[in-house]
C-alpha cells in the first residue's frame, strides 16, 4: 500500500494539539490557526487551496445551475462509513489520521447537526428512500425469517429465534424489514433521470430468509433500482473472508491471504467510475469498515502503538479541546460526564489498560486504512478529470459502537466470553483473521465526543454523526461548518435536487408513499438557508423529538407502560452536547414536545410505538443506569 500521505509532519503537528489543556489551548489559538493554514496547504495542495480561497461568491441565480440545468449532470457518490462516531474523523476532532476525508471536508462543507437513525439498517433505509425508517418497515434491523411448508401446499412464514443482533422487535409492519415497492428509492429515481446506478458494499436492507426461494432476492439491490451490485447483504462480514454477492449471485469466499474487503470494494468503485460520456453515474459505496470485526493489517495498527495508553477519559478531553479549536462545536459546549456503566480508565489494572489500548489502536488503524481507500477513489476521479463534476456526500451511519460492553469482543464481536487475560496472551493476533474484534464501550464514548452515550441510544451520541459534502464550484466558502439541522431522510432529496430531478409522486400509475425528507441544497451556498426543523425518533422503546433548538428524549424501562417514561428536555442551541436537562424548568415546553412526538409518530409509523424485545433491550442498555 502507498502510505506516503501519512507524513511525520502531519502526525507531529496533530499530536501537538492533543497534549494541551483547554486553558493552554486558548493561549495557543493564534499559533494553532497558523498551523491550520500550513496543514491545509500541505493536505490539499497549494494550488487547490488557493483556488478555493480565491473562488468568488456564487451568483444569486447559481442555485438554478446547481439543480441540474447545466449542460452536464453531475456524477453523485454517496459514501457510508460504518459504526464511526462524531469525533472519529480528523476534520471532526480526532487524532486518527484521515487526511483524504479531511481533504473532502476542508474543500467542501462539514455539517455539525446531522442526525442518523442510531443504527445501521434504519439509517440506510432512510438514506435511500428519503422516508422515515418506520414508514418503510425498517425501524430496526431486518429480521431473520424461516419459510416452512404450510397447509395445502402453501408456505408458512415465521420469525426465527435468532441471535440478539437479529431478533425482530415485533410483528407490525414497521419492523418487517421489507421496504415497500411504492416507496421509490434514490437509485430508481436516478435511473428514471438517465443515470447508471451502482451499489457496493453493505446492503442490510433485506430480511435474511433461511431458505433459497426467489423471495430471498426481492429486496436485493438489483430489484431495487441498481444496475450493478457487489458486496454483502448482511449487517457485517469478515474483512478477509467476506460473504460476497455479485448482482443476484453468491460468490466463492476469497481465499487469497492478501485479500482485503475495503480494497476490493474501492477497486470495483474505480472500475465503475471509468469515464463514460453516455450517462452520468450514481455510486452508493457502503463500506464494511469500521464496523466489527476490527480487522486490518499490523502495519496500520503499529501507526498507533502507544497512542492510546492515555485511556478513553483523557482521549475524550483532548478531542473535545480539538473540536473547539476546529470550530466543529460551539465554544460554550460542555462535556457531559462519563456514563455510570463505563469504568474510569484509572480504575483499570495494567493488563486491562494494555489490552484495551490495543483495541483502540486497531480501530484507529482500521479507520486510517479506510481513509486511504477513499483517497484512492478521489485520486482516480481527479486523474480522470471527473472530480469537479462529482457531488460526494460522506456520512457515518450511527454513533460509535457500544455493543462490545466493558471488555470488548476478541474472538467474536458480540457476547464474547474470552477473558482479558486470554486476550492479552494472544494480543499479537489483534486485527488478524483469527479475531473478530469490537472495542470496549468507553472507547465509543470517546468516539462520540462531545455527546452522551453511543450507537442505539436516543441521545445525540447515538444519532449525531459527521456529514461531509464536496462539490467543486457549487459551494460557497469551502471549508466552512454548517450548523443547519439535517437528517438522513434529507440526503436523497438533496442528491436528486443536485441532479435536477426529484422523487416521483407516481410510478407506473402507483401512488408513492410521501417523502419526509427535504433538499438542503441551498445550504451549499447559503449558511443561513432554512432546513427542516422537526424530526421524530423511535428505536427499541426509546424515543426522541427535535423541534428547532429543542430536543426531548425518553428512555424506556422494560415492562413499564410508555406513559411512565421519564422525558428529558434540552436546548441544543445553547447546550450543543445535551449536558443539562431542562424538563423541570420548562414543563410546558416538554408537554408540547411530547405531544409533537405523538403527532409525528402517528404520521410516520404504524403502530406509532412498538413494545421492545426484552433480549435486545437488555443488550442495548447493558443493565446500567438510565438517564445519567
Amino acid at each position: 500500500m502507498d502510505r506516503n500521505f501519512i507524513t511525520n509532519n502531519i502526525r507531529n503537528k496533530r499530536q501537538s494539539l492533543s497534549t494541551v489543556s483547554e486553558s493552554e489551548m486558548s493561549g495557543m489559538l493564534p499559533k494553532i490557526n497558523t498551523f491550520s493554514k500550513k496543514y491545509l496547504l500541505k493536505l490539499l495542495g497549494t494550488g487547490a487551496l488557493v483556488s478555493c480561497l480565491a473562488m468568488p461568491a456564487l451568483a444569486a441565480g447559481s442555485h438554478t445551475k446547481a439543480t441540474g440545468n447545466h449542460a452536464k449532470k453531475p456524477n453523485v457518490i454517496m459514501i457510508v462509513i460504518d459504526d464511526a462516531g462524531f469525533a472519529s474523523l480528523g476534520a471532526f476532532g480526532s487524532e486518527i489520521e484521515t487526511p483524504n476525508i479531511d481533504q473532502l471536508a476542508y474543500s467542501g462543507l462539514r455539517y455539525n447537526r446531522f442526525d442518523s437513525a442510531a443504527i445501521s439498517a434504519p439509517t440506510r433505509a432512510a438514506l435511500i428512500t428519503g422516508r422515515n425508517p418506520q414508514t418503510v418497515n425498517m425501524e430496526d434491523l431486518p429480521p431473520k425469517i424461516v419459510i416452512k411448508p404450510g397447509p395445502n401446499g402453501g408456505m408458512k412464514i415465521t420469525r426465527s429465534k435468532a441471535p440478539a443482533n437479529s431478533v425482530p422487535l415485533g410483528s407490525g409492519p414497521a419492523t418487517s424489514g421489507e421496504i415497500p415497492t411504492n416507496a421509490e428509492n434514490v437509485a430508481q429515481a436516478f435511473q428514471a433521470s438517465g443515470y447508471s446506478t451502482y451499489a457496493l458494499g453493505k446492503w442490510h436492507l433485506a430480511p435474511e430468509y433461511v431458505d433459497n426461494v426467489k423471495r430471498n432476492k426481492a429486496f436485493w439491490p438489483l430489484q431495487r433500482g441498481f444496475n450493478y451490485y457487489y458486496g454483502f447483504i448482511s449487517g457485517h462480514t469478515d474483512q478477509y473472508h467476506p460473504l460476497l454477492i455479485e448482482d443476484n449471485h453468491k460468490l466463492p469466499t476469497p481465499q487469497d491471504p492478501k485479500y482485503d474487503l475495503s480494497v476490493d470494494l474501492v477497486d470495483h468503485a474505480i472500475n465503475l467510475m471509468k469515464p463514460d460520456s453516455k450517462k452520468p453515474k450514481f455510486l452508493y459505496l457502503a463500506l464494511g469498515a469500521t464496523h466489527a470485526p476490527l480487522q486490518v493489517s499490523k502495519s496500520y495498527i503499529d501507526e498507533y502503538k502507544g497512542k492510546y495508553a492515555i485511556g478513553w477519559d483523557k482521549l475524550r478531553q483532548e478531542r473535545f479541546i480539538r473540536q473547539k479549536q476546529l470550530g466543529i462545536i460551539p465554544q460554550n459546549t460542555v462535556l457531559p460526564p462519563r456514563g455510570k456503566g463505563d469504568a474510569a480508565w484509572n480504575s483499570l489494572d495494567a493488563q486491562h489498560k494494555r489490552v484495551f489500548a490495543r483495541f483502540m489502536a486497531t480501530y484507529a488503524g482500521f479507520m486510517t486504512q479506510t481513509d486511504e481507500q477513499i483517497g484512492r477513489l478521489i485520486k482516480y476521479l481527479k486523474k480522470t478529470h471527473q472530480y469537479k463534476n462529482t457531488l460526494i456526500m460522506l456520512i457515518t451511519d450511527n454513533g460509535a459502537a457500544s455493543e462490545g460492553g466493558p471488555n470488548g469482543g476478541f474472538r467474536t464481536a458480540y457476547g464474547d466470553r474470552t477473558t482479558v487475560a486470554q486476550m492479552d496472551a494472544h494480543l499479537d493476533e489483534a486485527g488478524g483473521p483469527k479475531t473478530y474484534m469490537l472495542y470496549q464501550r468507553p472507547w465509543a464514548y470517546a468516539d462520540d465526543t462531545p455527546f452522551r452515550r453511543y450507537k442505539l441510544w436516543p441521545y445525540l451520541g447515538g444519532v449525531r454523526t459527521p456529514l461531509i459534502v464536496s462539490w467543486p464550484g457549487h459551494i460557497k466558502s469551502p471549508g466552512s461548518v454548517r450548523d443547519q439541522y439535517v437528517n438522513v431522510v434529507d440526503l436523497a432529496p438533496t442528491m436528486l435536487d443536485a441532479a435536477g430531478t426529484k422523487f416521483a409522486k407516481k410510478v407506473d400509475g402507483v401512488k408513492q408513499i410521501p417523502v419526509a425528507g427535504r433538499s438542503f441544497l441551498k445550504t451549499f451556498e447559503d449558511k443561513n438557508a432554512k432546513t427542516r426543523s422537526v424530526q421524530f425518533f423511535s428505536l427499541r422503546g426509546d424515543r426522541a423529538i427535535t423541534d428547532g433548538k429543542w430536543r426531548a428524549v425518553a428512555m424506556h424501562r422494560l415492562g413499564a407502560p410508555f406513559s411512565e417514561d421519564q422525558w428529558q428536555l434540552f436546548n441544543t442551541e445553547k447546550d450543543f452536547s445535551e449536558s443539562t436537562d431542562l424538563a423541570k424548568k420548562y414543563p410546558e415546553k416538554l408537554k408540547e414536545m411530547k405531544k409533537l412526538w405523538w403527532k409525528e409518530a402517528r404520521k410516520y409509523s404504524n403502530p406509532p410505538i412498538i413494545k421492545p424485545n426484552p433480549v435486545l433491550y437488555k443488550f442495548n442498555h447493558m443493565s446500567d443506569g438510565l438517564n445519567d
